[in-house]
């Protein structure tokens, strides 16, 4: 014979069910009515506009590569060995400028503070 406290129980654990039930539901493909509700009451985020560089820079569809289908060439070439250590070269002479110019800086840098140009009265003599 059921008494009258197991009906609030009852009802609670209903309730918990159709959450339990509407949150497995959420975790499907397609509709998510979780979701829906949420936004619905004006809990869920606030959706705004792409700013215009962001949707510019985005590609339209955001489908992965498949298996098995190779990537698509790049559009440059790779460097050739001579043309890394040429470059390498640039970077180093670059490099050894920079080291000049700061060790320039630092010889400037070092130098003492000029003498002022007018002189200081002598303070007056007490009698």
């Amino acid at each position: 014979m059921p008494t009258e406290t197991s009906l609030p129980f009852r009802a609670a654990a209903i309730a918990l069910t159709m959450l339990a039930v509407g949150n497995v539901a959420a975790c499907t493909d397609g509709s998510n009515p979780t979701k829906e509700l949420a936004n619905s009451l004006g809990l869920g985020p606030k959706i705004t506009e792409s700013p215009d560089f962001v949707a510019r820079s985005r590609p339209k569809s955001l489908d992965y590569m498949p298996i098995g289908v190779a990537a698509a060439e790049r559009p440059t070439k790779a460097r050739t060995a001579e043309e890394i250590k040429a470059a390498e070269a640039e970077m180093d002479a670059l490099r050894a400028q920079n080291e000049a110019a700061g060790a320039a800086a630092a010889r400037l840098g070092g130098t003492p503070e000029p003498a002022p140009v007018i002189k200081k009265p002598a303070p007056p003599k007490t009698p």
